[in-house]
């Protein structure tokens, strides 16, 4: 999804060539002119992302028509700011006559991508996707309670119908659509490279999961399942949420179909989890979606609210939080100065549960349903599945109707598992109801970039000793 802008019908005239900006450097009158658009513009984005934050979270379950009528009057707004001639003129002239600051220069290139990736795009179209994918959500959240994929394959053929047609729209020097796709997401990253990055997962994963399933050792995880109240399950994800670095005075924590992250600006971002019989499930959701928050909470005061304030890539995006997750998160060393505090809450559940065997449980490894459930060593076959599936329906070589048999099929072969119904098989991601392909591989590929960070970080700082002791201030 890219940055989003609002219309100004006329720029505003600034009487000098030069003003000052936030921190003291001159701005050029150009610049300060485009700067009127985009606070502007920002300001509708915003509100779009509070009607979609509302939508997924509160909204009553009637209310996504309506709203989806006003997300897409919205999106023109969006579309005419980014589109008009005098958003062209502004670039032009800032391009043209340089002088701008890093933050500048940034919010200058990042505006001049999305109006070329925009203009090129019939505005009725553009329009009719906001609405269609405002209500494609809870299309597809009745139709995962229901166990229902049929219920939501017309809306997702007419998303991925979209989808491929702007991205048709956007080709250039016959790049291939799914290319483009994943372009916006990590821009660089093509099939090519994915399908060797993945190439080399499954040759080496595939072969160490069967030796570690067949010579591991049986771990007992039952006492993670079972009766966790809500009420008990959200104190302790508010807990950990705080506890590793998110700040509830700058954001807040609702339930979802499924945990997401999103954000106005530094000061109010949101995260979402859910909550089942499987208490690690809502924990590690949590832990995860802290790790975005925490991305979103640091962007500069001065940077936030404009186009470069939006994060570097999703994969890097997905390494914090899966940085936070897994790296952090699964260490034995991370649960040690909390862990009573844990048992306190369940004591009936955990109480006779000592450290070490719930460590041993939440990092078992076994080939799940559930991507957001996986261990750290299956996790990107859930990936691999979703990957090989969107190549082939962007490709128009897998239809909608086909989807979920063949979700079936990779599941027995990547994982091994037998899928039993649609809410857990191809139902289970929100993604697809956004239209969000070429998402899914940033999130192997963050996990990449977190194990480098890892890397580094252990250069400069004795991580496992500051976990310990519960100091995760300098990480």
């Amino acid at each position: 999804m890219g940055a989003r802008f609002s219309h100004v019908s006329s720029p505003i005239t600034v009487p000098v060539s030069w003003t000052v900006g936030q921190e003291g450097e001159k701005m050029s009158k150009p610049y300060q002119e485009l700067k009127t658009y985009m606070d502007k513009a920002m300001a509708i984005k915003t509100a779009m992302t509070l009607f979609e934050w509302d939508n997924e979270t509160l909204a009553p379950k009637e209310a996504g028509e309506l709203t989806s009528q006003v997300i897409g009057v919205l999106s023109g707004e969006y579309f005419e700011a980014v589109t008009c001639d005098g958003m062209k003129k502004l670039l032009k002239e800032c391009r043209e006559q340089g002088g701008l600051t890093e933050a500048e220069a940034a919010n200058v290139r990042e505006l001049s991508e999305e109006l070329e990736q925009t203009i090129c795009i019939p505005q009725e179209e553009y329009q009719e996707f906001a609405r269609l994918t405002a209500r494609a959500t809870s299309v597809w959240a009745r139709a995962k309670k229901d166990q229902d994929f049929e219920a939501f394959a017309p809306t997702l053929e007419k998303v991925i119908g979209f989808q491929k047609k702007f991205a048709g729209y956007r080709a250039k020097d016959g790049k291939k659509t799914y290319d483009i796709m994943l372009d916006d997401y990590e821009k660089g990253f093509s099939m090519e490279n994915l399908d060797e990055f993945f190439g080399l997962l499954k040759k080496e994963l595939v072969p160490f999961l069967k030796k570690v399933m067949e010579e591991g050792k049986k771990i007992e995880d039952g006492f993670l399942k079972g009766d966790y109240p809500e009420e008990k399950q959200e104190e302790l994800a508010r807990f950990l949420a705080g506890y590793v670095g998110f700040d509830f005075d700058c954001g807040v924590m609702a339930v979802s179909a499924h945990p997401f992250t999103t954000n106005l600006h530094n000061k109010d971002v949101r995260i979402t989890t859910h909550y089942t019989d499987s208490v690690d499930s809502s924990l590690f959701s949590v832990i995860h979606e802290a790790g975005h928050g925490i991305y979103e909470l640091g962007i500069r005061d001065d940077l936030t609210l404009t186009p470069a304030g939006q994060g570097a890539s999703m994969g890097m995006h997905e390494s914090q939080s899966r940085f936070f997750e897994n790296i952090i998160g699964r260490n034995r060393a991370f649960w040690v100065p909390i862990y009573k505090k844990v048992q306190e809450m369940f004591p009936g559940q955990l109480g006779q549960v000592d450290l070490d065997r719930f460590v041993e449980a939440i990092n078992k490894v076994t080939p799940g349903l559930i991507r957001t459930e996986a261990d750290e060593l299956t996790y990107s076959m859930h990936i691999m599945v979703r990957y090989a599936l969107e190549k082939q329906l962007i490709a128009g070589t897998l239809s909608t109707k086909e989807l979920p048999a063949a979700w079936n099929a990779l599941y027995r072969e990547y994982l091994g598992v037998d899928v039993p119904d649609d809410t857990r098989g191809v139902l289970q991601d929100s993604h697809w109801s956004g239209g969000m392909f070429g998402y899914f591989p940033s999130y192997s590929i963050g996990s990449a970039y977190a194990s480098q960070i890892y890397a580094a970080m252990e250069k400069e700082l004795a991580v496992p000793t500051l976990v310990e002791k519960g100091e995760l201030a300098p990480i």
